[in-house]
Order: C-alpha cells, then sequence, then structure tokens
C-alpha cells in the first residue's frame, strides 16, 4: 500500500522513501546504474551541484526548522562565545604565546559563569515544560560547552547548532542528542540562533563572537527582531574590545543605541535582567 498519512492529512500518492528503496532494488543494468537514472532527491551528487544552492539553502532552513518544530521548542536563550576559552583548571590549548596563555587562562571564569547561566535559564524551563527559554549555543568547545553543560547539569534538554570547519570539530557531549544539528551555510545557521530567541548572552570570544553580536544588534537596532535583551558578560573586555560610546560620540549610532545592551559580569544579573524584562517572578 502506498497511500499514508502525513500530519494526519490523507495522502493517496506513493511514498518517496518506498519508492527509494524500490528503486534501489531494482536490476543492475548499464542504464539502471548511470548516474542519469537516480531519483532527483537521492542523488547526492546532483544536489550538491553549484545550481542546486538556492535548494540546499531552503534544505537546511528547513530540515532544523522541522526539527525544532517537532521537539516542541517554543523559545530560546542564545549563547555565544569563545571557543577557545578553557574550563577552569584546563590548559589553554588555543594559547599561542604566554600572553595569550594568562590571559585564556584569566578567561575561564567565564566557563563558569555560561555554566551558571545556563543552568539557571534552564531551572526556569523545567519549571514550565522544559520548551520555552531552551539554551542554544553553537555546539563546540569553549562557552558552547560551557552552556550546553549548564543546562545538562540540571536535567534539562539544549540545542547545538553545529557548522562545517576545514579543521575536524564534533559537537560537545553534552548537547541534546537528537537537538544536536549541523550546517553548511552560516547564514542559515545564524537565523536559526534568533527566530526562537527570548535573549542573547555574549561572552568574549573572536571574529565568530563579533559576527554574531554584530548581526544581532543589527537586527534588533534596525526593528528587524524584537527588542530582546542584548547581554554581554566580561564588561572590562567589551569595553576594552569595542567602543560603544565612541559610536555614539562621533555620530554613527543614535545615543539610544547604547539602551539596547547591558553590561555584566555575572549569571545573576544576566538572569536577572531576563527576569525584569519578561516580568518573571519565580526564581530559577
Amino acid at each position: 500500500m502506498n497511500a499514508k498519512r502525513t500530519n494526519q492529512v490523507w495522502d493517496p500518492l506513493a511514498d518517496s522513501s518506498l519508492d527509494k528503496q524500490r528503486a534501489e532494488r531494482q536490476p543492475k543494468t548499464p542504464q539502471s546504474m548511470s548516474p542519469t537514472y537516480r531519483l532527483a532527491y537521492a542523488d547526492e551528487e546532483f544536489l550538491c551541484r553549484e545550481e542546486l544552492r538556492p535548494v540546499r539553502l531552503q534544505l537546511e532552513l528547513l530540515k532544523s526548522e522541522l526539527i525544532l518544530a517537532e521537539a516542541g521548542i517554543r523559545s530560546t536563550v542564545v549563547m555565544f562565545g569563545g571557543a577557545r576559552i578553557p574550563e577552569p583548571g584546563k590548559a589553554p590549548w588555543a594559547a599561542k604565546n604566554e600572553t595569550q596563555a594568562k590571559n585564556l587562562t584569566a578567561a575561564a571564569k567565564y566557563y563558569d559563569e555560561a555554566r551558571a547561566f545556563a543552568r539557571l535559564c534552564s531551572t526556569h524551563s523545567l519549571a514550565a515544560d522544559g520548551k520555552e527559554f531552551v539554551v542554544v549555543t553553537g555546539g563546540g568547545p569553549g562557552v558552547m560547552e560551557a552552556g550546553n553543560r549548564g543546562a545538562h547539569d540540571v536535567g534539562a534538554a539544549s540545542i547545538g547548532l553545529n557548522v562545517v570547519l576545514p579543521h575536524e570539530q564534533a559537537p560537545n557531549q553534552y548537547v541534546t542528542p537528537e537537538l544536536s544539528l549541523n550546517f553548511h551555510y552560516f547564514a542559515i545557521r545564524k537565523m536559526h540562533f534568533l527566530m526562537r530567541a527570548r535573549a542573547i548572552a555574549i561572552f568574549p570570544g573572536g571574529f565568530g563572537t563579533m559576527d554574531e553580536l554584530f548581526e544581532s544588534l543589527t537586527l534588533i537596532q534596525t526593528g528587524r527582531m524584537e527588542h530582546v535583551p542584548l547581554i554581554l558578560f566580561g564588561s572590562e573586555f567589551w569595553n576594552r574590545i569595542v567602543d560603544f560610546q565612541a559610536l555614539a560620540d562621533f555620530g554613527t549610532i543614535s545615543p539610544g543605541d547604547l539602551d539596547l545592551i547591558s553590561f555584566v559580569d555575572t549569571a545573576a544579573d544576566a538572569w536577572s535582567i531576563i527576569q525584569e524584562h519578561y516580568g518573571i517572578t519565580s526564581a530559577a
């Protein structure tokens, strides 16, 4: 029987998965073994053609959206931050000299704060149904690992949005396996970070973190997304790296744009900002 139910809707047409299996069982002849004979949706070589980029963009957006929707994830707390920040007590693997080793070792405190912040968000999430304020990270090491680990500490699910990089990178072990997603396109990945965001917490990091910070900030500034709390952990770091006040003084941003950013140094302070913004009265 080919007839099936899809999302409770009767569908009498042939099932694509079943047809794929049937095609694989067909007799092996010169004709059936030709690449041209493959079903288009089962032909990886065809799907990777340059002309198919618009289709791949759509597929990458849709696959993750379907997975998150089917998991019932309604809102998230986004955690951005450096992959090179080590867990306290561990050597800074990315340091290239003594100065970097000293800086990264000192920055290990942000691993602890990220983990604590994720615990607070996840505890609040679990107090409801575990589908709101779900922690989402880039799925890698450093601050990302700390975020997923904090959720794991309290038994909550968390999301990891990884991306294929030239060097091998596996998702950190604390991402919920069923919510571990991988991307080819940075742009689609960033869309998924923000599509359910109730708050954005950004820890010290490098170019990738800067990219994520300024894209998020630009969308909020221009009204392209809701004004959700955008929280920068590490006031000393950020005020040294980016002179936001200088931008306002020069006139390239409005003085009021500075109010889009909150600076904190502790997980408790960050959670308090979220509580105030959303009128959350219960403690996490």
